[in-house]
């Protein structure tokens, strides 16, 4: 892969890689387009863009996640993260369609919080979110069972990542708990131990099931609000009682689901000492979904609009070494030539999900909009759509959110 930028060093193609054009039933998703999608080399691709987007005009909303590549960010209104978009989508009522460039969880959001009104349109129904994936409604529902039986559940609140599913939301929402976000998970954690905890909070006895990025749960707990990893026990849907014994999930404070980012998951420890070996005086800058060990030994740590402001605000001449998504960190080593940017790690790291969102699928989802077909509609069930707003509520009511 060519280097882009002299201020950015462009780590090497994976070949695990998958960018998921096409057909790929064995997604996370395990589904594949529909329609005729334009050629990827199609010359008057961009040009097919900006007339559909044109003929679309104020009734159409496109929505742009900053994981998303740059032919697609072109052509949004709007970019940001999740919780941000779904938020941009809610404040247009005008727009008819809200085409959301991102992945299924984050069209799940803003469907719940539009209105009825409102069509939200994924323009590939394979772009999921490994993450949301490693929860499943069914088997969160067994793990709260289990806290049941165990007489702890009474004493436990749910506190889920944005970054999973309509169903978990609502799961959350039925028993109380709140939505959170990397930027607000500590408040959040915080309003959650008052709830079990009285008038202690975190002091208390009370337990916290955290869905379902485990890393960030942790990162919080430890990092922000005092606990230690004792307080940790990490639940596996995948064994028996979650794999733990009953003295471990009645001595623990935070339940971690075992769920985690295929992105952020694969920065290392040792990432972090070959850069620091490598770029003296380089800030070391990463997001909390990333293991604690890579949090511990990096000098900033924080979502992705917290990224994007250190680095705005980043004194020129400076090093940067980021761990998070490569089509973000590309844009903003893009964005600032003053600063050396450096990716954290050795190998590509797209999200490969996000990915599947390229310019053949926009472009298809708006002819097919602009030619009055409705495609790649995201429709959240009622009752769930119901109990997730509750949820989220309950995350806009924490303070200084």
């Amino acid at each position: 892969m060519s280097t882009l930028l002299e201020n950015f060093r462009e780590p090497a193609p994976s070949p695990l890689l998958l960018l998921g054009q096409g057909r790929d039933l064995s997604s996370e998703r395990g589904v594949e387009c529909p329609g005729d999608l334009p050629a990827p080399s199609d010359p008057d691709l961009v040009e097919r863009a900006r007339a559909a987007r044109a003929a679309l005009g104020r009734n159409a909303f496109v929505l742009g996640h900053h994981y998303q590549r740059d032919e697609v960010i072109d052509f949004a209104d709007v970019t940001g993260d999740s919780f941000k978009l779904a938020r941009e989508a809610a404040a247009r009522p005008e727009a008819e369609y809200i085409v959301f460039c991102g992945v299924h969880f984050m069209a799940e959001s803003a469907d719940i919080l539009t209105s009825d009104a409102q069509q939200v349109v994924l323009p590939d129904l394979a772009a999921g979110c490994s993450m949301a994936d490693m929860a499943e409604i069914g088997q969160v529902e067994e793990a709260w069972a289990v806290l049941q039986d165990l007489g702890v559940a009474g004493d436990t609140i749910p506190v889920t990542y944005m970054n999973s599913s309509a169903a978990i939301k609502a799961f959350t929402g039925r028993h109380g708990g709140t939505v959170c976000t990397s930027s607000n998970a500590e408040v959040a954690l915080r309003w959650a131990f008052d709830q079990v905890g009285g008038t202690k909070g975190v002091e208390g006895t009370g337990k916290v099931l955290f869905l379902p990025d485990q890393h960030l749960g942790r990162n919080t707990a430890v990092q922000k609000l005092g606990l230690s990893l004792e307080d940790c026990v990490v639940f596996d849907p995948r064994k028996p009682d979650g794999g733990l014994t009953a003295q471990e999930l009645e001595n623990a404070r935070m339940i971690l689901w075992r769920g985690h980012c295929s992105v952020h998951g694969r920065f290392s420890e040792q990432n972090v000492l070959d850069i620091r070996a490598q770029v003296p005086d380089v800030n070391v800058l990463v997001h909390p979904e990333c293991k604690n060990e890579v949090v511990t030994a990096a000098d900033y740590v924080g979502s992705t609009e917290y990224i994007i402001k250190m680095l705005d605000a980043a004194e020129p001449g400076s090093s940067w070494a980021v761990g998070t998504e490569l089509n973000l960190v590309r844009r903003v080593a893009r964005e600032h030539p003053d600063l050396q940017v450096h990716y954290l790690d050795k190998t590509v790291c797209f999200c490969s999900t996000m990915n599947r969102i390229d310019l053949p699928h926009l472009v298809w989802a708006m002819e097919s909009l602009a030619a009055g077909r409705m495609v790649n509609r995201i429709v959240v069930d009622a009752d769930d759509a119901h109990w997730a707003r509750v949820a989220l509520d309950q995350m806009l009511a924490l303070p200084g959110i």
